[in-house]
């Protein structure tokens, strides 16, 4: 799983069967200091995440798809939370 910020929306007219009514969104993997890490990815939202919030997303397709209720669906990442804060305890 990985922490990321949604930084956009990707409207498709077409796509896998799978997919219907799914919303896609582009998002941000970030470091633990909200700083950004690596490539924005597009990942199929399974909870109503909306652009500019924090997000929990597995990466693994088999269990994105499954998170989501799509069995065979061809994902790669799923948002499965959103996150309301993140605590880190620096003495570990």
């Amino acid at each position: 799983m990985q922490i990321a910020r949604v930084v956009g929306t990707v409207v498709s007219t077409q796509k896998h069967r799978k997919f219907e009514g799914a919303k896609l969104l582009m998002v941000q993997p970030l470091n633990l200091d909200d700083t950004p890490k690596g490539a924005a990815f597009l990942a199929i939202d399974g909870v109503g995440a909306g652009v500019h919030e924090k997000v929990l997303v597995v990466l693994e397709g088999r269990a994105a798809g499954e998170a989501l209720g799509r069995k065979a669906a061809p994902v790669d990442a799923a948002i499965i939370g959103i996150i309301d804060q993140v605590d880190v305890d620096v003495d570990l």
